[in-house]
């Protein structure tokens, strides 16, 4: 089922953690097609930021909030008006959720039940968003993906406040909009590699940060599998729900969004691939860190968003990392990181519209 990005041009799109890497990127994709873009973020997650080297707040309306302020949140939704949703705010890191469980728990759970309390008073928004994470699921360390019907219960802090956050929206939707023109879904993305996550603890970033000092990349667990994924496949499958609820409520639904079964990659696979692609005699080592628990295992199950909107990933892995590693340099070369995306996005939708 084919779906037209261009079906965004001129609607009022509302965006919260617009300034972080996923936000970001999902921004340039909307400005790309001439969407009026509003978003609403709690400053800069990372320094850098992409989002400040791309200057995308001269080009969207930039909003400085907290999503677990209701008061403002609310305030500024009554004011822009917005017809279309993503909810894309969160505390995103395992390791910090450890650290700080309470600000995790208020920004992922809170965050959540403020912006659809918001959408439940709005007169205007039409379709809503929930961008959750694979790391949903109680996870059995099965050889086999997760299915949307599959128990939510994440383990540490940061995995188990989305688990909560799904379900919270899965109460709104069931008795606050169930008899509404208001789309209400989730999406549950794999792992997103791309140019410009400045994250600690992902794989990705620690390789390029590596690879630009010329030293080993080390890694804490070449073993772990994960579902491995371009972050512009989720955001195009992000907008092809958001837009296709927009227009139908038939569509609304809970999604894994993850690539093929090739696409699961144990990490030391991973940066293999990186070394390859980056050259200059980069490497990597292993190196065992004491730290909290993560899962061994994880896969996701897309059959659902395949067979309801025929939708398919289009980059494999290889291709994927070959643009980290053009970003990245174009980066460190101080070239222009902007015309960089944009030209990624322009190749990603043109492969996207030959094979949807």
């Amino acid at each position: 089922m084919a779906f037209d990005i261009n079906f965004y041009k001129g609607k009022k799109i509302f965006v919260t953690g617009h300034t972080g890497f996923k936000g970001t990127w999902l921004c340039a994709i909307l400005m790309s097609v001439g969407a009026n873009v509003i978003g609403y973020s709690n400053g800069f997650p990372t320094n850098p930021s992409l989002f400040e080297l791309v200057g995308m707040g001269n080009k969207v309306n930039s909003i400085n909030g907290d999503v677990r302020d209701y008061n403002t949140l609310r305030q500024t939704i009554d004011k822009e008006k917005p017809e279309i949703i993503f909810h894309m705010a969160a505390q995103p890191l395992v390791r910090e959720s450890y650290l700080n469980p309470l600000l995790t728990y208020e920004t992922n759970v809170m965050g959540t039940v403020n912006i659809l309390e918001c959408i439940r008073n709005s007169k205007t928004v039409k379709s809503f968003l929930n961008v959750t994470t694979d790391k949903v699921y109680l996870n059995k360390e099965w050889t086999w993906g997760y299915r949307e019907n599959d128990e939510l219960d994440g383990y540490d802090p940061y995995s188990n406040s989305k688990s909560c956050s799904e379900l919270v929206t899965h109460s709104y939707k069931k008795c606050f909009f169930q008899n509404t023109d208001i789309a209400i879904s989730t999406a549950r993305a794999g792992n997103v590699i791309g140019g410009g996550d400045f994250a600690k603890d992902r794989i990705i970033p620690d390789c390029v940060k590596s690879a630009i000092k010329h030293q080993p990349i080390v890694v804490r667990n070449p073993y772990s599998i994960r579902p491995y994924q371009h972050v512009l496949e989720p955001l195009f499958a992000y907008l092809m729900i958001a837009g296709k609820q927009y227009s139908d409520n038939q569509y609304q639904g809970y999604y894994n969004v993850g690539p093929d079964d090739d696409g699961c990659y144990r990490t030391g696979d991973l940066v293999e691939q990186f070394v390859n692609s980056w050259g200059e005699g980069l490497e990597w080592k292993t190196q065992k860190q004491e730290g909290p628990h993560e899962a061994g295992f994880l896969k996701l199950d897309c059959s659902q968003i395949k067979s309801r909107f025929g939708w398919h990933p289009v980059w494999k892995l290889s291709e994927a990392i070959d643009k980290v590693v053009e970003w990245s340099k174009c980066w460190d070369d101080n070239q222009d990181v902007y015309n960089c995306m944009i030209r990624q996005i322009n190749d990603y939708q043109s492969k996207w519209n030959s094979i949807q």
